[in-house]
């Protein structure tokens, strides 16, 4: 690795949130990529949002391709795969989503149901803006079913029992 600081560094790293019209989700995005940035000075780490909160992801990942990165690291901050992370991310970043849109604009990959839970996803059967880029793009799997997740939940429930 080089170590002289003055070198633009290659990589960029987009951490993308869920997005939500009231703050919470965009405050604890945003803190866990300052923390994470922290942990890594040399690189530029941007935020995006899948949806009601900015900025969104073709935003983010234009102002990293303007360090003038040729790879791209694309980590979702959700715990598990879903509609957002299998088809509507991948599509943004150009590459081949693992679920398609139904011709009907209906899907049967995955229950969703709006109405019990109370808000509305933008599910795009027009255009969606995709981004352009020459370079590398790393798209992660999310956070996933890990240790780590077990000791947060053991912290919050275990000062209970």
């Amino acid at each position: 690795m080089d170590t002289n600081s003055n070198s633009k560094n290659d990589t960029g790293i987009l951490l993308i949130g869920h997005g939500s019209r009231l703050p919470y989700n965009k405050e604890v995005i945003s803190a866990i990529a300052e923390k994470y940035a922290q942990t890594k000075p040399d690189y530029n780490i941007e935020v995006g949002f899948m949806e009601l909160a900015e900025p969104n992801i073709p935003t983010a990942f234009n102002k990293l391709k303007e360090t003038g990165v040729n790879r791209i690291i694309v980590t979702p901050i959700f715990l598990a795969h879903g509609m957002h992370t299998k088809r509507d991310i991948p599509t943004i970043l150009g590459l081949e989503p693992e679920v398609k849109e139904e011709p009907n604009g209906h899907h049967h990959h995955e229950h969703e149901h709006h109405h019990e839970h109370g808000h509305h996803h933008h599910h795009h059967h027009g255009e969606v803006e995709k981004v352009e880029f020459d370079g590398e793009i790393i798209y992660t799997e999310p956070i996933g079913a890990d240790d780590k997740i077990v000791d947060i939940v053991s912290e919050k429930v275990n000062k209970y029992l």
